[in-house]
């Protein structure tokens, strides 16, 4: 586990959900910092965070990476609350004429059919989903109990 930064107190949980207190700035810290910011709870709880960012080089317009923020907050966030993974990974990465984020734990695992479509389960997610949908792009969310789970997010960028 690293050290801990002044910066890590400004991420917080409420109610599992992780929550910046701080304004997002994709330009000074990018969209990889802005969501590694949000891995301050996972860290401090000893999860090991990987990142693998092959993009550099690619401009983001500031919609799809609020969206892809917004969705790696829910990923993270699910992570956090429910999976009590020891090693999380990140990927953010250029595609086919777009972006492609990828968060993936090896923590408890769930069955998505179930989490999907229940009543009291899966609102974030499905939230996601659409909103990602309207913006053009696809949601891929696997997960097997017991083995994990990656959720995939890719937006077209032109």
């Amino acid at each position: 586990m690293g050290s801990r930064t002044a910066l890590d107190s400004d991420v917080t949980t409420v109610g599992g959900v992780l929550t910046d207190r701080q304004p997002l700035d994709f330009h000074t810290l990018g969209l990889a910092g802005c969501i590694d910011r949000l891995t301050a709870p996972l860290r401090q709880r000893g999860t090991v965070v990987h990142w693998d960012t092959p993009h550099w080089g690619i401009e983001i317009p500031a919609d799809s990476a609020s969206l892809l923020y917004q969705s790696a907050r829910e990923a993270l966030s699910n992570a956090f609350k429910y999976s009590a993974a020891h090693t999380l990974t990140i990927q953010l990465a250029a595609v086919d004429h777009g972006i492609r984020l990828v968060v993936a734990d090896d923590g408890t695992g769930f069955d998505s059919d179930l989490a999907t479509c229940g009543r009291h389960h899966g609102y974030g997610l499905r939230l996601m989903a659409v909103a990602v949908q309207e913006a053009g792009g696809a949601v891929d969310i696997n997960a097997t109990p017991g083995m994990g789970t990656s959720v995939t997010v890719t937006l077209p960028l032109d």
